[in-house]
């Protein structure tokens, strides 16, 4: 979802997929004004619509948003719509998944609003120590002093990218004995020791924070499976900071967690399932992280994992769309033990051929669960190893594409930190909708081209006017 300075609605559609070389895909499908007749109830409909129209609603796998708040009514619409030709999705488990970058922004927020007063104190001291310069150098004398040898600047933050509040009070925690020997701080915004104390652990909070996103955004072939140990560490810690003696810091790790919570119970299954089929990890990650939060009941926790995939890997191996009447999977062949086009056990043909084919699919599973898990290195790339095992799992690596496909962030980097949300600038906003559509999904479909081929004739001169606009 997308806003403008005129208070305009919009909402950008992009298709992640795995293709057939084994590359994972990002490409903008719609770019969509909303107008007052676009409600709540109606934005499902819209969404549905542009599916229709690209012709890709039976090839859904997933839908990301990027708001864990919003959309539960939307998601159960496009569910019931959906699942008519998606058969494999018929429990809708993996469907409704959201951004993890935005629960960790969110919650980042409640950290710094929870600290708000002694933000504003510290941007106080800041303005002040760099008010003059006889104050600055006193200010490094007592640094000195105090055997700080690497001065960092001390830098205002910007209110609306949350990280740059991050390294503000990281700054202030590091210099905090110096503030306190600064003569003649205006008492406004001298913290007290309890106040310090806070800000130094929010900062480790936020620190946290700040270095998972940067995992997540940095990553240039962001996977499914990365986020699933990520986000159980975020788990982990928050569990622990709900156990702080400190009241405030307590009320404040609480509302984290719920929010968290929330996210947690609609994504669990997904980041699991991607975790299960990266071979370095299968059950084992999933049996080491649950036991660690679930405690007596992880073994539950556990089961619940296993039967989804399970559920998840029965419903692509049984699937009209990969074995039909006229086709069957990669080595095989239906049997035709007459030319009689009145035979009456073509059906049972049939019958045979798919249940050995089930068969035959959760033994590979399993084999594939049971056998060692793949050494960790550096140099690993998922893609390429499900890409070699395909002959050996070729349904398993047909669900492997869509679960590894599915974007479980949709923060594009120069967005990541971003408080306020991603907002279209006046230029664009005075462009007619069709005109912007147009402009963003050109300027992504050409980038992406200039990625993998040399760009047709003709395509430099829309370039240089989608660049320029």
């Amino acid at each position: 979802m997308w806003s403008s300075p005129e208070y305009s609605r919009y909402v950008c559609l992009t298709a992640h997929y795995v293709d057939d070389d084994w590359k994972l895909q990002k490409k903008t499908l719609n770019f969509l004004t909303l107008d007052s007749s676009h409600t709540e109830d109606m934005l499902s409909e819209v969404i549905i619509k542009c599916l229709l129209d690209w012709d890709i609603d039976y090839k859904l796998f997933a839908m990301t948003f990027d708001d864990c708040s919003t959309n539960d009514d939307i998601v159960p619409r496009i569910k019931d719509r959906i699942s008519e030709n998606r058969p494999r999705l018929s429990n809708g488990q993996l469907l409704d998944v959201h951004s993890a970058a935005h629960i960790l922004n969110s919650i980042a927020q409640d950290a710094i609003e929870a600290l708000h007063v002694v933000i504003q104190k510290i941007r106080g001291s800041f303005r002040y120590v760099k008010s003059s310069q006889p104050i600055l150098v006193k200010f490094n004398e007592i640094a000195q002093q105090h055997g700080i040898k690497n001065h960092k600047s001390l830098v205002l933050d910007c209110p609306i990218r949350w990280n740059s509040t991050y390294m503000m009070l990281e700054t202030a925690v590091e210099y905090r004995n110096v503030f306190h020997h600064l003569p003649d701080l205006d008492s406004d915004h001298a913290l007290s020791d309890e106040e310090w104390e806070r800000a130094s652990s929010i900062t480790g909070y936020l620190k946290l924070l700040v270095e998972i996103i940067n995992v997540f955004s940095g990553n240039k072939c962001p996977t499914a499976n990365i986020y699933f140990p990520e986000i159980f560490h975020v788990h982990i810690q928050l569990i622990e900071w709900c156990k702080s003696t400190d009241d405030f810091l307590c009320s404040l790790a609480t509302k984290m967690k719920a929010k968290f919570d929330k996210y947690w119970s609609k994504c669990s299954l997904a980041l699991a399932v991607a975790a299960i089929l990266d071979p370095r990890f299968k059950m084992k990650l999933v049996e080491y992280y649950y036991s660690q939060i679930y405690g007596s009941t992880s073994l539950e926790r556990i089961k619940e994992a296993t039967d989804g995939i399970k559920e998840l890997f029965n419903a692509y191996s049984i699937c009209p769309t990969l074995v039909d009447q006229d086709s069957a999977l990669p080595g095989s062949s239906l049997p035709s033990s007459s030319n009689d086009t009145r035979d009456r056990l073509k059906g049972f043909d049939k019958f045979l051929h798919e249940t050995s084919q089930s068969q035959s699919s959760i033994s590979d599973l399993e084999k594939c669960l049971d056998e060692p898990v793949f050494p960790r290195n550096c140099d690993f790339s998922i893609l390429n190893w499900w890409r070699v095992h395909t002959p050996r799992y070729p349904i398993l690596s047909m669900m492997a594409r869509d679960v590894l496909g599915t974007p479980l962030s949709t923060v594009a980097q120069e967005f990541v930190f971003n408080a306020g949300g991603r907002m279209l600038d006046s230029s664009r906003c005075s462009q007619t909708p069709d005109t912007q559509q147009a402009l963003i999904c050109a300027r992504d479909w050409l980038r992406t081209q200039s990625d993998d081929a040399t760009p047709l004739p003709g395509h430099y001169a829309l370039r240089h006017y989608v660049e320029a606009n």
